[in-house]
């Protein structure tokens, strides 16, 4: 009875396990889409929205019209760029996630971590330095705290089932 029950739990612990690493890995590629939306919708608000960033209508009360056009379009070129690492970060954290993360491959969890880590740490902490504009928080972070939440708790339930095996 008692090889019985050993090997039943050991099942159960596998299947836990297996459970925990697939909802993690599900949980970061979905960050990761996150990601990939955000860095979308920032860049159509350059083009089609106010011109500036997602929650942001003015600067200092001005429009972009309302810019002398060479800064106007040096702010535009410096948001298609930001946008084009958002959304490339978003790809290389859903492709990690998804493909790597689920084969169990420590490498392609720790090049996730490490590239939401440092995309977020590099950017986020600027919107607290100063209140040089006015910016809505929740449309303007929101959606990145959403995903950075789902992404940490994928992280974490990832690395629990890949540690359990």
């Amino acid at each position: 009875m008692g090889v019985e029950q050993s090997v039943a739990d050991e099942r159960n612990e596998q299947i836990e396990s297996e459970t925990k690493l697939r909802n993690g890995s599900a949980l970061m590629a979905l960050a990761g889409v996150g990601f990939i939306g955000y860095g979308v919708v920032f860049l159509a608000m350059n083009f089609v929205g106010s011109g500036f960033e997602i929650g942001v209508s003015t600067l200092g009360g001005l429009t972009r019209a309302e810019l002398d056009p060479t800064v106007a379009y040096y702010i535009s070129h410096l948001h298609v760029a930001t946008a084009a690492f958002i959304i490339s970060t978003g790809i290389a954290v859903t492709a990690l996630s998804w493909f790597g993360v689920r084969q169990r491959l420590t490498w392609a969890w720790a090049t996730a971590v490490v590239a939401a880590v440092v995309g977020l740490a590099l950017a986020l902490p600027m919107h607290y330095t100063a209140d040089a504009f006015t910016h809505n928080w929740v449309t303007h972070l929101g959606p990145i705290y959403v995903a950075t939440v789902a992404f940490v708790v994928g992280v974490v339930l990832s690395y629990r089932g890949m540690r359990a095996s």
